[in-house]
């Protein structure tokens, strides 16, 4: 019984939301029906019985005053006998021990009701009655509580399902509309018809994600446009200072100062480059290129030590400016979180960046990479939006960037690049 109720679980929960109602619904409705064809029957059944053993005793009564008169079983009255054999067993004994009783028999092939009475002593007097037409009138009440039963059930069924496919595609639309803001789209609403007012809790749903949606939207605004302030901001005296940083006089203290605008300068012009990607202004300049030649003059240009493999000239539709900062970063990030030797291999539409150190850490492969977060342990080792900036670019230009780990050690970056 508990591994039943296990499966019907398991497949109620295997329903969607639409179908648990109308089952449920159904359900509630067929454990009614049952219960009221039950009582149906019982009631008829009960109204039979009495009328039954009245009628057999009626009769009963009439044939002992016949035998008093006349002495004798009438033999035209087939259903009255004394010491019958077909007797049940248990009205025979009540009648001997005194007993006017009825037997009433609805289950066998030949059902009948019984009266009996003692009589001369050690004699019973007996009557049957048939009851084959009650027994079908019965089987006819059942079998039509069982269709009306079931046509009650299928349209409970069926109710439930047209009240419930409202409510499954209000929360479908919820459901939707969440995706379609966690992958960025921050201005989806549900725009539910009903206002939260009146006490739907589907439209109390809807109006609090929407509400959700809208302070988080505000929220990434405001920090898109610190992030683009600050860095506009910053730029200016950066400038000064790195104008002044070359004025200074040769040395180790000067190199030192250089070395620390320069960082400052470019970890601007990523805050910049970031805050046009998150206010997704940047158009791409697409074109076509030989995959091939492309990645290889990238490689030459930057001055990357990286072995280069492949060389497959599948022609590609893409922008070269920002395939090439989208490669830069990766490999420099190879090559200041992994090991030598750098591997950069053209496959059909896909470039894949390989290094042979610990691979990319657990927290980056299940969330993907976050800015200011680099998984280096040793302060100093980046800022964490090499990765952020080359997964913006590609999903301008319309590439995809996987990250996995080797099976033999070492992170592996593909850029899928949209064939031509």
């Amino acid at each position: 019984m508990i591994a039943f109720i296990r499966r019907a679980r398991l497949a109620l929960n295997c329903l969607g939301l639409r179908w648990k109602i109308a089952a449920l619904l159904a359900a509630g409705c067929a454990l009614v029906a049952v219960t009221i064809g039950l009582l149906i029957h019982h009631t008829r059944y009960d109204q039979v019985a009495a009328t039954a053993r009245s009628g057999a005793t009626a009769q009963l009564v009439r044939v002992r005053q016949l035998y008093e008169v006349t002495g004798q079983v009438e033999q035209d009255d087939v259903d009255a006998a004394i010491d019958s054999p077909a007797l049940p067993g248990p009205l025979r004994e009540a009648a001997l021990h005194g007993r006017r009783t009825t037997y009433l028999d609805m289950d066998g092939s030949d059902p009948a009701v019984w009266a009996a009475r003692p009589i001369g002593g050690s004699h019973v007097l007996s009557v049957r009655e048939p009851l084959t037409e009650q027994r079908a009138d019965l089987r006819e009440l059942d079998n039509w509580l069982i269709v009306w039963g079931a046509v009650i059930v299928g349209l409970a069924a069926l109710g439930g399902a047209a009240l419930a496919s409202r409510l499954s595609r209000d929360l479908r639309t919820a459901a939707s509309t969440a995706r379609r803001i966690s992958q960025g789209e921050l201005d989806a609403r549900i725009g539910h018809p009903r206002p939260p007012s009146t006490k739907n809790e589907v439209a109390e749903l809807a109006s609090a994600v929407d509400t959700m949606a809208a302070s988080l939207q505000h929220r990434l605004e405001a920090e898109q446009r610190f992030t683009a302030d600050v860095a506009h901001e910053l730029r200016t005296p950066l400038t000064g200072l790195h104008t002044a940083a070359e004025l200074l006089p040769p040395g180790r203290p000067t190199e030192l100062v250089r070395d620390r605008v320069a960082a400052l300068r470019t970890l601007t012009e990523d805050l910049l480059e970031v805050a046009r990607l998150d206010a997704k202004i940047e158009k791409p300049d697409l074109e076509v290129h030989p995959l091939g030649k492309l990645v290889e003059g990238i490689i030459q240009r930057a001055g990357f030590a990286a072995e280069f493999g492949g060389g497959a000239d599948t022609p590609v539709r893409t922008d070269a400016r920002r395939l090439e900062r989208i490669l830069s970063n990766i490999i420099t990030n190879a090559r200041k979180h992994g090991s030598e030797p750098i591997e950069v291999l053209v496959s059909g539409t896909s470039v894949t960046v390989r290094d042979h150190g610990r691979g990319f850490p657990d927290h980056l492969l299940k969330d993907g990479p976050q800015r200011f977060l680099t998984g280096a342990a040793e302060r100093g080792q980046g800022t964490g939006l090499g990765l952020t900036i080359a997964l913006g670019q590609a999903e301008v230009i319309g590439a995809q960037v996987l990250l996995r780990n080797a099976v033999d050690g070492g992170a592996m970056t593909e850029v899928v690049l949209p064939e031509a």
